[in-house]
């Protein structure tokens, strides 16, 4: 948890993300971890950018406190969504469709507040480079990718599999942060009171 500071309302982070944890702490917003129950499938056939807004939307509103910020990550590749890998052998069919081949991450953000609400997406295009058998199975036999969408890490190992980024790497790691300040601005959060601690 980070440090509370009484001029500042405390975000309640509804996520047990260690990647969006520690993105808010970097920014210096006090916040809790309070990830609601909800179900997070991707219905079939939902677009995968309207899917991730959906449950980004649907965790906030299950989630109490004054201001909620929630966000949900969906991997696509030619339509189809990629979940979190249930096992390393999932992790690496996942790991061979992705090779060398462009994918998409949509991260749904939404926020909620005592003057309102928002939700949005931010979409990101990754491409891997061509991967190579032992990679692939090395990757998926570590567990990094394990609880991570389309079972990779873009800050952690998986950075190596990465060849290119077309938009926000943040939105990719789980937490677009640009659009999230300016959304907590919007709706009135004392933001010039973060820096100054």
């Amino acid at each position: 948890m980070a440090s509370v500071a009484t001029s500042r309302p405390v975000i309640v982070l509804a996520s047990g993300s260690p990647r969006r944890r520690e993105l808010l702490a970097r920014l210096g917003l006090p916040h809790q971890v309070a990830p609601p129950r909800v179900n997070e499938s991707v219905a079939p056939g939902e677009d995968p950018a309207d899917a991730a807004r959906r449950l980004a939307q649907l965790k906030a509103r299950n989630a109490s406190g004054a201001w909620v910020v929630a966000a949900d990550t969906v991997v696509a590749v030619d339509g189809r969504v990629l979940g979190k890998p249930r096992d390393p052998a999932e992790n690496r069919r996942f790991l061979e469709l992705l090779s060398g081949r462009d994918h998409w991450v949509h991260t749904g953000l939404a926020l909620r507040a005592p003057t309102g609400e928002t939700a949005l997406v931010s979409s990101t295009r990754v491409r891997f480079r061509d991967l190579a058998d032992w990679e692939i199975a090395a990757y998926a036999d570590s567990g990094e990718g394990l609880d991570k969408a389309g079972g990779y890490g873009i800050q952690e190992k998986g950075m190596v599999l990465v060849e290119a980024v077309e938009g926000d790497f943040f939105t990719v790691m789980g937490l677009p942060v640009a659009r999230l300040w300016q959304a907590l601005a919007r709706l009135g959060y004392p933001l010039a009171e973060v820096w100054d601690a």
